[in-house]
C-alpha cells in the first residue's frame, strides 16, 4: 500500500513557475513508475507526465512538453513536477499517481493523492 501526499500547488501569473512535490508512504516507491495527472472544471482528468521506476525514462503529455519536468528522488520517497511558462490553461487540480505499468491512462495507477490545485492568471 503507498498513500500519496501532493503540495506547491497556488496561484501564479501566466509566464511563472511552480514546483509541485509528491511525497509518498511505503518502502515499496522505488518499484512503482510515478505520474501526474490533471483535471480542469467539466473536463476529464488527462495524463500530464511520467517517470520510470528508474528514473530514466520519461514521458510527457505534448501539451506540457518543454515546459513541465517531472523527476523523482526513491531516497526521499517524492516525486517532483517542474512547471515552468505556465498558461492559463494549465489550471486544473493536479494529482500524483503511482502504478506498476507504463501507461498514460488513469485506470492503469493504483493509487491517488487528493490532489492539489493550480491556478494560472492571464
Amino acid at each position: 500500500q503507498v498513500q500519496l501526499v501532493e503540495s506547491g500547488g497556488g496561484l501564479v501569473q501566466a509566464g511563472g513557475s511552480l514546483r509541485l512535490s509528491c511525497a509518498a508512504s511505503g518502502r515499496t516507491f522505488s518499484r512503482y513508475t510515478m505520474g501526474w495527472f490533471r483535471q480542469a472544471p467539466g473536463k476529464e482528468r488527462e495524463f500530464v507526465a511520467a517517470i520510470w521506476w528508474s528514473g530514466t525514462i520519461t514521458d510527457y503529455a505534448d501539451s506540457v512538453k518543454g515546459r513541465f519536468t517531472i523527476s523523482r528522488d526513491n531516497a526521499k520517497n517524492t516525486v517532483y513536477l517542474q512547471m515552468d511558462s505556465l498558461k492559463p490553461e494549465d489550471t486544473a487540480v493536479y494529482y500524483c499517481a503511482g502504478g506498476f505499468y507504463t501507461s498514460r491512462r488513469p485506470d492503469d495507477f493504483s493509487y491517488w493523492g487528493q490532489g492539489t490545485q493550480v491556478t494560472v492568471s492571464s
